[in-house]
């Protein structure tokens, strides 16, 4: 088509297809049609929709014709493609000429601008493949002209998601090509700092491209490949390169324009998220204003790591003159020996929490997080009192709820590294009444599910702090979790955040949580059980609630020994969980062990021996352990429920079991059946005898030796004074294999009593540590936890336990009186002689005086 001639026919034409007659608009829409696959007709159209001066229908019609054009024949492979030299043409056309005024016409002119800026985009990334530097320079420059040329329209409207997913394939290479994109550095930091911290990017209204620049710059600064070794001396050439570019780059006035803009102008809220305040405070406080927010902080927060000597200055400067709050919060830890925050709390930030100006409740709101943000850092335990008494005057105050939730989840969970800034249970006990009564009603009055679970959370926090001391305040609460808990049926992370607060209940408690089981037990029996759709989000908490509930219970109740039938199914899932299923199956047994296995022994058995095919070793001790704990609280029972089990720990033992842990508690196990349940061992051997073909006398002489030969596995003193007091109760004996072995068995004892006895310095006489003669109350300090129930019930079970009853000293002192009566002095002293001469000496050391 000859342009000149070509436009005034096909202007002619596109005005009358706007006509609303339709004798006049058929042909010239067949006409347009005609002209759709000629030469030029696109850049005719180019040049009508670029003349602002025409019609706006007309030219609004040029730009779909235009469009849809584009969309038919671009492709190389396309019947009747565009010609290269038109390509270039209109290319050249759309980037040069970005000041449409009409908004619609840009939502058509301008996605092809977006095509433009992929094209290039893709050269880039190939050309980059190829390593051809030059030709990648070069596509990137047109890349970013045709970003440029689409941002600097301030009424062009260009499909953000397609931008954004453009860029993301640029991040996407700058993160899995590092060192392929180093030359792109310099030029990558121009262009984004251009856009985000000059006024070039005043105009840029697309918060995700802003999102993205900022992302590139983070990526570039944090990036471990272009930073150098510590020893110079072994960085890698393109570390050391790429460090240089940065360095250059990130000059003092750079670095500094950025932190200020960053402070000033994206730390600020809008009008409209001001106005989202005021219409609604509890759901502002719970989100993210804007997607550039999130980004904006971790920006700062890296470009300050990174670059803290320059930008220190800076920030004081602007707390002195502009009192950038947001900014001091995130850089703490940075500011930590350059800020005096307790003059400044105490000088200035507590007189701004008590301005009540409704105007000044932004200037509260942040104080109140900043404080909360340096109380984990550097906030002197003193001044904690004063800030009760503030945090009290403002919890009612609705546009401060969440900030003020979460100062003080700071306070009660903060963990600085100086202790004279810790938290002190004894401050906040007079303030404990009042705020616990507001955080209640709070957790009334919120109706975002966010909100109750920041309320949830902090008063977990605060029943954890101070524990028992909780019990007279928390009636109300106790009352109201059950309605809560019916309302948030449909809300799993709610339920979850209520499972954690009943936690710290039933801890604080104590065994007066038993009067919560009407609700409780139904709790635990739902989250636990494995067939309902909630366990997914439950169960962890739930085995939790479960356990802490066992462990605080005064007695076992049948509705409390019910809820074990969800075990057997929890115990096949083999998760994560099932320690805490031990655990639990621990404290069953140490609350009511004659009960519990009469009820689950047969079932529970079955379930380990499934278990000890398929697991780890360390979920094999996990299993072990329990068993011993059964045959430690219940030694004949024990040995009869769990039979089916005791014939492979026999034999790991007789195998010469590898893993040292697992060996030790097969050791363990073994010593409880031979110590406390003789009857049985003695079946067991049988049985094991006439596994192996073996002679009982053969088969214990090798049991014996392996004993011996392993006690190195064992390191728990415990076990270790087991051990002794097991192979001791085979004396006195007449059996020569026992006899044979004798040498072995004085040799774990000797071990033993250097293990468990202690010597008086005032008499030098040796006494057995292990000894327990009676319980008593412990004496605890403020900050101490008090025993559990459970607790209680174990220091009442180990004044029973052999291991804690019966002194080791006077046990090998009366065996060896026993064994001599048995086969006379002269037999009994050629018995000894068989025991190497040092370990008589230090033997009789410590029977000395008995």
């Amino acid at each position: 088509m000859d342009m000149d001639s070509a436009s005034t026919v096909v202007l002619q034409a596109l005005t009358q297809a706007t006509s609303q007659d339709t004798a006049v608009l058929k042909p010239a829409e067949e006409q347009l049609r005609q002209w759709e696959t000629q030469p030029g007709f696109y850049s005719v159209l180019l040049n009508i929709f670029n003349n602002h001066m025409l019609d706006v229908n007309v030219r609004w019609l040029a730009v779909l014709y235009f469009k849809n054009g584009i969309d038919r024949y671009w492709r190389r492979v396309a019947p009747h493609a565009l010609s290269e030299e038109e390509k270039v043409s209109l290319r050249a056309g759309l980037i040069t000429n970005f000041n449409e005024p009409v908004n619609q016409l840009a939502s058509g002119i301008y996605s092809f601008a977006c095509s433009l800026w992929s094209h290039h985009t893709d050269c880039f990334l190939q050309q980059i493949y190829a390593r051809d530097e030059a030709a990648a320079l070069s596509s990137l420059e047109r890349t970013l002209l045709s970003l440029k040329g689409n941002s600097i329209s301030s009424n062009a409207h260009l499909q953000t998601t397609q931008l954004h997913s453009h860029t993301r394939r640029l991040l996407d290479f700058l993160e899995y090509h590092p060192c392929a994109f180093i030359p792109l550095i310099q030029r990558s930091l121009e262009f984004a700092v251009s856009y985000v911290f000059t006024p070039a990017g005043e105009g840029v209204t697309f918060e995700r491209f802003i999102v993205q620049c900022m992302n590139l710059i983070k990526m570039i600064v944090k990036n471990d490949a272009y930073k150098p070794a510590k020893n110079i001396d072994d960085s890698k050439p393109e570390s050391l390169e790429a460090h240089k570019i940065k360095t250059a780059f990130f000059t003092h006035p750079t670095l500094t324009e950025i932190g200020r803009r960053l402070v000033s102008h994206y730390f600020l809220l809008t009008e409209e998220e001001l106005a989202m305040w005021e219409e609604d405070p509890e759901s502002f406080g719970n989100s993210t204003s804007s997607d550039t927010w999130p980004c904006t902080e971790v920006l700062f927060l890296d470009i300050f790591h990174n670059y803290s000597q320059t930008l220190t200055p800076v920030l004081l400067d602007m707390v002195q003159n502009l009192q950038v709050y947001n900014a001091v919060g995130l850089a703490a830890y940075e500011l930590f020996d350059n800020v005096d925050f307790d003059q400044w709390f105490k000088n200035q930030l507590l007189g701004e929490l008590q301005v009540s100006h409704h105007r000044y409740k932004l200037i509260r709101r942040r104080v109140i997080w900043l404080i909360g943000q340096w109380i984990s850092v550097k906030f002197k335990s003193d001044l904690r009192p004063l800030l009760y008494e503030v945090i009290l005057s403002l919890m009612q105050d609705p546009d401060l709820v969440v900030r003020l939730l979460q100062t003080l989840d700071f306070f009660l969970y903060s963990r600085p590294p100086v202790d004279d800034f810790e938290f002190r249970t004894e401050q906040f006990l007079p303030y404990l009444e009042s705020i616990f009564g507001l955080l209640f009603q709070l957790l009334q009055q919120v109706t975002e599910c966010d909100t109750k679970m920041q309320v949830l959370h902090v008063i977990s926090c605060v029943i954890e702090r101070v524990n028992i001391q909780i019990r007279p305040y928390v009636g109300c609460l106790v009352q109201y979790l059950p309605l809560l808990w019916k309302q948030s049926e449909e809300h799993n992370m709610l339920r979850c955040a209520i499972l954690t607060t009943l936690i710290h209940l039933v801890q604080g408690l104590g065994a007066e949580s038993k009067n919560l089981y009407p609700f409780l037990l139904p709790v635990i029996q739902l989250s636990t059980d494995v067939s309902q759709p909630p366990h997914v989000y439950l169960l962890e908490d739930g085995l939790e609630l479960w356990l802490v509930t066992l462990e605080n219970s005064p007695a076992v109740t049948p509705e409390l020994l019910r809820i074990f039938q969800n075990m057997s199914a929890l115990l096949e899932l083999s998760s994560e969980n099932l320690r805490t299923c031990f655990q639990i199956i621990n404290a069953y047994v140490y609350l009511s062990a004659t009960e519990f296995l009469q009820n689950y022994a047969e079932s529970l058995c079955r379930s380990f021996c499934d278990l000890l095919k398929d697991i780890t070793n360390e979920g094999q001790v996990q299993v072990l352990k329990v068993v011993e704990i059964v045959l430690k609280v219940s030694p004949i029972l024990g040995a009869h429920m769990f039979q089916p089990l005791l014939p492979a720990v026999f034999r790991g033992i007789m195998d010469g079991e590898r893993y040292p842990v697992v060996m030790s508690t097969y050791l363990g196990i073994m010593g409880r059946v031979l110590l406390q349940n003789s009857s049985f061992f003695s079946s067991l051997l049988t049985q094991m005898a006439l596994e192996c073909g073996q002679e009982m006398d053969q088969l214990l002489g090798s049991v014996i030796e392996m004993w011996v030969d392993r006690m190195d596995n064992i390191t728990q003193p415990e076990r270790r004074k087991l051990s002794a007091l097991a192979l001791l109760s085979l004396l006195p004996s007449d059996n020569s294999v026992i006899q044979d072995k004798f040498c072995g068995i004085i040799n774990i004892c000797v071990e033993a009593l250097h293990d468990v006895m202690t010597e008086d310095p005032e008499t030098g006489t040796f006494k057995d540590c292990m000894l327990m003669s009676h319980f008593e109350e412990p004496k605890l300090s403020d900050d101490e936890e008090p025993p559990t129930e459970q607790d209680k019930r174990k220091k009442l079970l180990a004044l029973e336990d052999p291991v804690h009853s019966v002194s080791l000293q006077q046990f090998v002192y009366e065996k060896l009186k026993a064994q001599q009566a048995l086969m006379g002095d002269q037999g009994f002293g050629v018995l000894m002689e068989t025991v190497d001469t040092e370990l008589v000496r230090q033997l009789q050391e410590f029977l000395q005086g008995l």
